[in-house]
């Protein structure tokens, strides 16, 4: 297994990437953010203009500025624009996502019909109904099924909770980031079994979409890893299923031009 964080000390660039997707014949793929700058959301946007197999980019955004309104206005100016995230999990207020500063910025994306990316703990997961009666026509996919204690073994709270959730129409879920939650040095494909099942039997594939976490999988493991515990984890598919969640859901979810 990888040896730590020294792993991501480096830069990992799309000519890292594209040989890994067209081995495993994936057409494209989306980047999302991982810095709280524009400078990044910027980069990346140029990453997509530059590389036509980065289908879209989610990027990073100041919801609470009240310059947001101009800042979107140039980012949906480029195609590969596709959405926004903000880490909230990072926040010290337990209660951010209902603050009135950021309902003011989401209620922009509403507006504009841009999604966004819930990147929560389980913690976070009760303030989702709350937040869908605010923004009801918000486009919101909840990321790495909401960081579950998987190393821990645990679904309490969690299981529950992230089935309220998936009763909201619309809300969709991403199968990713999984591994990086489970013990690093010695996970197995049935150890997210249960956390997988769960959220398939709960969303269903028409709101599930795979993610391999790429580069942070690499703590747990390579992205042929991560795609093979996915595999496992879900346990025999239909191909049309399959397809959905490896692909098309997102394609549908993000609007990619895809071939």
């Amino acid at each position: 297994m990888p040896p730590g964080d020294n792993i991501l000390r480096r830069n990992y660039l799309p000519d890292d990437l594209k040989p890994i997707l067209e081995e495993h014949r994936f057409g494209g793929t989306v980047l999302v953010q991982a810095n709280t700058t524009m400078r990044e959301t910027t980069w990346l946007l140029d990453l997509a203009s530059a590389n036509p197999f980065i289908l879209g980019v989610v990027a990073w955004v100041d919801l609470t500025s009240p310059g947001l309104p101009a800042v979107l206005d140039q980012l949906q100016k480029h195609t590969g624009f596709k959405g926004v995230r903000h880490p909230v999990h990072d926040e010290p207020d337990t209660n951010w996502l209902l603050r009135k500063d950021v309902m003011t910025g989401l209620k922009e994306l509403e507006r504009r019909d841009i999604p966004f990316d819930l990147l929560l703990r389980p913690i976070h997961l009760a303030l989702i109904p709350r937040l869908t009666e605010a923004v009801p026509k918000l486009r919101m996919v909840i990321d790495h099924i909401a960081k579950p204690p998987i190393a821990e073994g645990r679904l309490e709270g969690w299981a529950q909770d992230i089935a309220t959730a998936a009763k909201i129409p619309g809300l969709h879920c991403k199968l990713s980031g999984m591994v990086t939650e489970a013990n690093h040095e010695a996970w197995a494909a049935g150890d997210l079994h249960p956390y997988v099942q769960h959220v398939l039997k709960n969303f269903g594939p028409e709101r599930l979409m795979f993610g391999s976490d790429w580069p942070v999988c690499k703590l747990a493991g390579s992205w042929k890893q991560v795609l093979a515990a996915f595999t496992q984890a879900c346990g025999p598919l239909q191909q049309d299923v399959r397809d959905k969640i490896l692909g098309d859901t997102a394609a549908a979810f993000y609007r990619l031009a895809t071939n």
